[in-house]
Protein backbone atom coordinates (compact mmCIF):
# COMPACT_ATOMS: atom_id res chain seq x y z
CA UNK A 1 0.00 0.00 0.00
CA UNK A 2 1.20 3.46 -0.81
CA UNK A 3 -0.67 5.54 1.22
CA UNK A 4 -2.98 4.87 3.81
CA UNK A 5 -6.25 2.53 3.80
CA UNK A 6 -9.40 5.06 3.84
CA UNK A 7 -11.35 5.33 6.91
CA UNK A 8 -14.60 3.55 7.06
CA UNK A 9 -16.83 6.83 6.78
CA UNK A 10 -14.62 7.51 3.51
CA UNK A 11 -15.43 4.36 2.40
CA UNK A 12 -19.03 4.96 2.91
CA UNK A 13 -18.92 8.25 1.05
CA UNK A 14 -17.18 6.86 -2.00
CA UNK A 15 -19.98 3.40 -1.74
CA UNK A 16 -20.51 3.83 -5.47
CA UNK A 17 -17.33 4.78 -6.40
CA UNK A 18 -15.85 1.51 -4.57
CA UNK A 19 -19.08 -0.25 -6.31
CA UNK A 20 -18.12 0.64 -9.41
CA UNK A 21 -14.36 -0.39 -9.01
CA UNK A 22 -15.21 -4.06 -7.76
CA UNK A 23 -17.36 -4.04 -10.73
CA UNK A 24 -14.30 -3.38 -12.51
CA UNK A 25 -12.90 -6.76 -11.49
CA UNK A 26 -15.75 -8.51 -12.08
CA UNK A 27 -16.94 -8.71 -8.39
CA UNK A 28 -20.72 -8.45 -8.04
CA UNK A 29 -22.29 -8.19 -4.56
CA UNK A 30 -22.35 -11.63 -3.89
CA UNK A 31 -18.82 -12.46 -4.92
CA UNK A 32 -17.83 -9.35 -2.66
CA UNK A 33 -19.58 -11.18 0.35
CA UNK A 34 -17.94 -14.20 -0.07
CA UNK A 35 -14.80 -12.76 -0.34
CA UNK A 36 -15.40 -11.15 2.79
CA UNK A 37 -16.44 -14.38 4.62
CA UNK A 38 -14.12 -16.79 3.04
CA UNK A 39 -10.80 -14.55 1.94
CA UNK A 40 -9.99 -11.80 4.24
CA UNK A 41 -6.72 -11.20 2.66
CA UNK A 42 -8.53 -10.41 -0.79
CA UNK A 43 -10.65 -7.97 1.35
CA UNK A 44 -8.07 -6.35 3.02
CA UNK A 45 -5.75 -6.39 -0.98
CA UNK A 46 -9.19 -5.03 -2.59
CA UNK A 47 -9.83 -2.28 0.19
CA UNK A 48 -5.94 -1.12 -0.17
CA UNK A 49 -6.28 -0.78 -3.98
CA UNK A 50 -8.81 0.97 -3.71
CA UNK A 51 -7.60 3.24 -1.02
CA UNK A 52 -4.51 3.99 -3.33
CA UNK A 53 -6.66 4.77 -6.19
CA UNK A 54 -8.81 7.57 -4.49
CA UNK A 55 -5.53 8.67 -3.26
CA UNK A 56 -3.77 9.27 -6.30
CA UNK A 57 -6.31 10.84 -7.70
CA UNK A 58 -7.28 13.37 -5.12
CA UNK A 59 -3.28 14.03 -5.07
CA UNK A 60 -2.86 14.50 -8.71
CA UNK A 61 -5.55 17.43 -8.14
CA UNK A 62 -3.92 18.82 -4.89
CA UNK A 63 -2.35 22.32 -5.60
CA UNK A 64 -2.91 24.31 -2.75
CA UNK A 65 -2.53 23.00 1.04
CA UNK A 66 -2.24 25.00 4.57
CA UNK A 67 -0.57 24.00 7.77
CA UNK A 68 -1.82 26.08 10.91
CA UNK A 69 0.17 25.97 14.47
CA UNK A 70 0.03 27.99 17.12
CA UNK A 71 2.94 30.49 15.95
CA UNK A 72 3.07 29.33 11.92
CA UNK A 73 1.41 29.13 9.04
CA UNK A 74 2.54 27.32 6.19
CA UNK A 75 0.90 27.67 3.03
CA UNK A 76 1.91 25.88 -0.21
CA UNK A 77 1.33 25.58 -3.76
CA UNK A 78 2.67 22.49 -5.84
CA UNK A 79 2.73 22.36 -9.51
CA UNK A 80 4.26 19.73 -11.33
CA UNK A 81 7.57 19.95 -10.64
CA UNK A 82 8.12 22.07 -7.64
CA UNK A 83 6.73 22.94 -3.79
CA UNK A 84 6.40 26.56 -3.01
CA UNK A 85 5.92 27.70 0.31
CA UNK A 86 5.05 30.54 2.19
CA UNK A 87 5.43 30.75 6.10
CA UNK A 88 3.87 33.05 8.16
CA UNK A 89 5.78 33.39 11.86
CA UNK A 90 3.98 35.34 14.88
CA UNK A 91 6.95 36.80 16.84
CA UNK A 92 4.67 37.62 19.71
CA UNK A 93 4.46 34.66 21.92
CA UNK A 94 1.40 34.98 22.75
CA UNK A 95 -0.28 34.64 19.69
CA UNK A 96 -2.14 31.68 18.61
CA UNK A 97 -3.12 31.20 15.12
CA UNK A 98 -4.70 28.63 15.60
CA UNK A 99 -7.72 30.83 17.42
CA UNK A 100 -10.25 33.42 15.34
CA UNK A 101 -8.52 36.24 17.81
CA UNK A 102 -5.40 34.95 16.54
CA UNK A 103 -5.64 35.38 12.77
CA UNK A 104 -7.60 38.29 13.51
CA UNK A 105 -4.32 39.99 15.05
CA UNK A 106 -2.60 38.49 11.89
CA UNK A 107 -4.48 40.20 9.73
CA UNK A 108 -3.72 43.48 11.92
CA UNK A 109 -0.17 42.77 12.55
CA UNK A 110 1.24 41.70 8.94
CA UNK A 111 3.44 44.09 8.08
CA UNK A 112 4.84 44.77 11.40
CA UNK A 113 7.96 43.55 13.07
CA UNK A 114 5.93 41.12 15.19
CA UNK A 115 4.95 38.95 12.12
CA UNK A 116 8.31 36.90 10.23
CA UNK A 117 7.03 35.92 6.14
CA UNK A 118 9.13 33.85 4.73
CA UNK A 119 9.07 32.03 0.95
CA UNK A 120 10.65 29.83 -0.76
CA UNK A 121 11.02 26.23 -3.00
CA UNK A 122 12.46 23.63 -4.13
CA UNK A 123 11.88 20.56 -6.96
CA UNK A 124 10.11 17.18 -5.58
CA UNK A 125 12.73 14.94 -4.43
CA UNK A 126 10.30 12.06 -4.95
CA UNK A 127 7.34 11.55 -6.48
CA UNK A 128 5.29 14.18 -6.23
CA UNK A 129 2.49 12.72 -4.86
CA UNK A 130 3.71 10.62 -2.15
CA UNK A 131 5.70 14.05 -1.45
CA UNK A 132 2.23 15.85 -0.94
CA UNK A 133 1.05 13.04 0.66
CA UNK A 134 3.74 13.38 3.40
CA UNK A 135 2.33 17.13 4.08
CA UNK A 136 -1.35 16.13 4.54
CA UNK A 137 0.10 13.35 7.21
CA UNK A 138 2.26 16.44 9.06
CA UNK A 139 -1.39 18.01 9.03
CA UNK A 140 -2.17 20.06 6.31
CA UNK A 141 -5.11 20.50 4.81
CA UNK A 142 -6.42 20.96 1.64
CA UNK A 143 -7.33 24.50 0.27
CA UNK A 144 -8.31 26.71 -2.59
CA UNK A 145 -5.13 28.62 -2.18
CA UNK A 146 -6.92 31.90 -1.73
CA UNK A 147 -4.55 32.55 0.97
CA UNK A 148 -0.99 32.03 -0.44
CA UNK A 149 -2.49 33.89 -3.58
CA UNK A 150 -3.00 36.93 -1.41
CA UNK A 151 0.16 36.64 0.53
CA UNK A 152 2.21 35.94 -2.83
CA UNK A 153 0.68 39.18 -4.11
CA UNK A 154 1.33 40.58 -1.52
CA UNK A 155 5.22 39.99 -1.47
CA UNK A 156 5.25 40.19 -4.95
CA UNK A 157 6.92 36.57 -5.57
Amino acid sequence: MKYTRLTKEQFEELHTEFTNFLASQQIDKAEWEIIKAEKPHVMEEELDVFSDLIWEGALKKASYMEHYSTTHIFLFYFDNDAINTIVIKSLNSGIDFMTVEGLRWLSDSVFTDEVEIKHGGRPFVNDRNTEVFEIIRQGAILSDGALYEQFKEMLKL
